[in-house]
């Protein structure tokens, strides 16, 4: 009796000293994804500023769709950049080899008649000899990637003017041009908006909000600090409440457009690849410390030969892409995407000395870009400050890492 009794009346033991508070926890997760968050929120504020700048133009279902289709080929490059940067590396030839993959698809589909879809697979094994050429320089021989892909870069180009003879090739066949330029087909019962893109977007947000409790569940296990189930479900709220928001915009127009399930594939692909496997870990490993990798048994020259196949191949995708929803091959096709997806990687949280970065961080980088570009041309603003706008952007974005690793340091 005397035992239950000072069983009741005893206090609540205190909580441990080492244990995390609900505001801690917060401050150390804005911490280690400073970066990602903070281009999150500047995304959202470039968003709200145009679309009340150029008088709600900007989320329009049209415009937005226009968003998707006009900046998917960036998109993928900006993938494929980021884990290239990531590896310790730079890529200046994507440009160049978007091109020559336009005017091999062109020479084959529109002078030689073959069938789009194994043209599409050729050009894509194209892609893949493209970069395993520069990935042997790169990797075996020792060449710096910023000398092999500059030569890439010239002879790609060149290459492109030798296949088109200095001339465009159109049109190209209409299944290879809906693959950026067609929709889902609309099926079901009519409603207010695109049945199967609803689907697509519900199914997106479950798997979004099961990968949160998963790796929710991982930490846990591993015994590291989680934020309090109450704000893991704020957290939930917020990327469902995004995701249905773009989905219901879309699905108000034409709904999802080819392009888009193409990028969500590569995105859900490299996420899984990047975060869950063995060679991701080891790109990883390979930035970060080249050295210590290689003593930790990472095969450093076969890791680097695979980083520059798959950009080779990707570079090839978004050359198609690109052909595709322009409708021709031309020889200026490519110029300057190369800086693009190199923003695009750096803005979304890339670091110079490798490493460091993540697929989702290429999206968000590549978004800020595409609703710059979009947003300065609704409102009128030229070119030329255009350019110089998204020159500060990117020094802003890099200037800020520079300064957060400092901070971090000391």
């Amino acid at each position: 009796m005397s035992t239950a009794t000072s069983k009741t009346e005893s206090p609540a033991p205190p909580p441990a000293e080492g244990s995390p508070s609900v505001g801690s926890l917060l401050v150390q997760g804005l911490r280690s994804n400073m970066r990602q968050y903070g281009m999150l929120v500047a995304l959202a504020l470039i968003i709200v500023i145009f679309q009340i700048w150029s008088d709600n133009i900007l989320l329009r279902p049209l415009n937005v769709t226009n968003l998707v289709q006009q900046n998917g080929y960036i998109l993928i490059l900006a993938i494929g950049m980021m884990i290239v940067i990531i590896a310790g590396h730079i890529d200046l030839s994507v440009g160049s080899l978007v091109a020559f993959i336009g005017a091999a698809a062109g020479v084959m589909m529109i002078k030689h008649d073959v069938p789009w879809g194994l043209a599409v697979v050729l050009c894509l094994l194209l892609g893949a000899v493209a970069g395993a050429w520069q990935g042997f320089w790169i990797a075996y021989i020792g060449i710096p990637s910023f000398i092999v892909t500059l030569a890439g870069m010239l002879a790609f180009r060149g290459g492109t003017q030798i296949l088109l003879d200095g001339q465009s090739l159109s049109p190209f066949p209409d299944g290879f041009e809906k693959m950026s330029t067609g929709f889902i087909p609309e099926m079901g019962p009519y409603t207010q908006y695109h049945n199967p893109t609803m689907v697509i977007g519900l199914v997106v947000c479950a798997a979004a909000v099961w990968q949160e409790w998963r790796g929710r569940q991982q930490r846990a296990a591993y015994e590291l600090d989680v934020v309090p189930l109450g704000l893991f479900f704020v957290k939930c709220a917020a990327i469902v409440a995004a995701v249905m928001a773009f989905t219901m915009t879309l699905s108000s127009w034409h709904g999802a457009p080819y392009g888009l399930l193409i990028l969500a594939v590569l995105f859900v692909l490299f996420s899984f690849v990047m975060r869950n496997t063995v060679i991701g870990r080891h790109v990883y490993a390979l930035g970060g410390n080249q050295p210590a990798a290689k003593l930790s048994g990472v095969r450093d020259k076969r890791v680097t030969f695979m980083v520059f196949v798959n950009m080779g191949v990707l570079a090839a995708l978004a050359g198609l892409v690109f052909a595709a929803r322009l409708g021709s091959a031309t020889p200026s096709a490519g110029l300057n995407f190369e800086l693009e997806a190199i923003a695009a990687a750096f803005i979304g949280g890339a670091s110079a000395s490798g490493g460091v970065g993540t697929v989702l961080g290429a999206i968000i980088g590549g978004l800020v870009l595409g609703v710059l570009n979009n947003g300065m041309s609704l409102v009128g603003i030229g070119t030329d400050y255009q350019q110089v706008i998204k020159g500060l952007v990117l020094l802003a974005a890099v200037g800020f890492d520079v300064w957060n690793k400092r901070k971090v340091g000391s």
